[in-house]
């Protein structure tokens, strides 16, 4: 996954979007390097008009499209199938453990995923492998609160 270095106390530097470049694509790169946790192309859209960004639904799926092709966004599958999207600290090949309840991601190396995932790409013959692993919990904070 590529990704720009953190900035002065943990900023983001701003990476645009591939593609051609204009003022909306601009928009959702620009707040994508604002939020910390994993969000949909929905919730970008309605933050982007919140702010008074005059951005199309349509302009931040291709966008988002876009970035995660050339890896500069993580994509996350939700456990309702939803895809949330978010920019990532890590220059590297990373996982995440993802908070059910509140969204928090934690980016986590895995060698051992790694070294299976080679072992049972070889055994079938299989080249040239990509995978993604996600793993869904409830985080320490979330564990911790009394059911309301």
């Amino acid at each position: 996954m590529q990704s720009q270095p953190p900035g002065p106390a943990g900023a983001r530097t701003a990476v645009p979007a591939p593609g051609r470049a204009t003022r909306q694509r601009a928009a959702v790169t620009s707040l994508l390097d604002e939020t910390e946790d994993f969000v949909s192309a929905q919730q970008l859209h309605d933050r982007l008009r919140h702010r008074g960004d005059s951005v199309g639904l349509t302009t931040v799926y291709r966008t988002l499209q876009s970035l995660a092709e050339t890896g500069q966004v993580d994509v996350v599958r939700t456990d309702e199938g939803e895809s949330v999207y978010r920019r990532c600290s890590s220059g590297s090949h990373h996982h995440h453990l993802v908070c059910r309840s509140c969204g928090t991601a934690v980016e986590v190396e895995g060698p051992a995923v790694e070294a299976w995932a080679g072992k049972v790409a070889a055994e079938h013959g299989f080249i040239q492998v990509e995978h993604t692993v996600e793993i869904f919990g409830t985080c320490a904070n979330c564990a911790a609160k009394p059911d309301s």
